[in-house]
């Protein structure tokens, strides 16, 4: 049984702003496969939460791979996949994971 996706209100206005580069630098369907994989990469999460590894932010912590560019961090709840964040790959790591 899948997870219920919830997002932090962080987690959407930076996937929101990653979407509007993409789309502002290379088109809007390159936006919109990449919506589409986000999409297809929370769906297997939620139905395998524990498959990606806990960051070194803390244990209840999980950081999951979108695209060699983009990753997420979320935590497992009781009924929840809780998005916390998405992070750009090329930016400067804060984490040492």
């Amino acid at each position: 049984m899948a997870l219920k996706i919830t997002f932090s209100p962080e987690a959407l206005e930076i996937l929101l702003s990653i979407s509007s580069n993409i789309e502002n630098n290379w088109g809007s369907r390159q936006a919109e496969k990449f919506l589409e994989k986000v999409h297809k990469t929370l769906d297997l999460a939620s139905k395998n939460p524990y498959m990606f590894k806990a960051s070194s932010i803390e244990d209840s912590v999980r950081k999951g791979f979108i695209s060699k560019q983009t990753s997420f961090y979320y935590e497992v709840h009781e009924n929840e996949l809780f998005i916390l964040f998405f992070w750009d790959n090329r930016q400067d790591s804060i984490f040492t994971d």
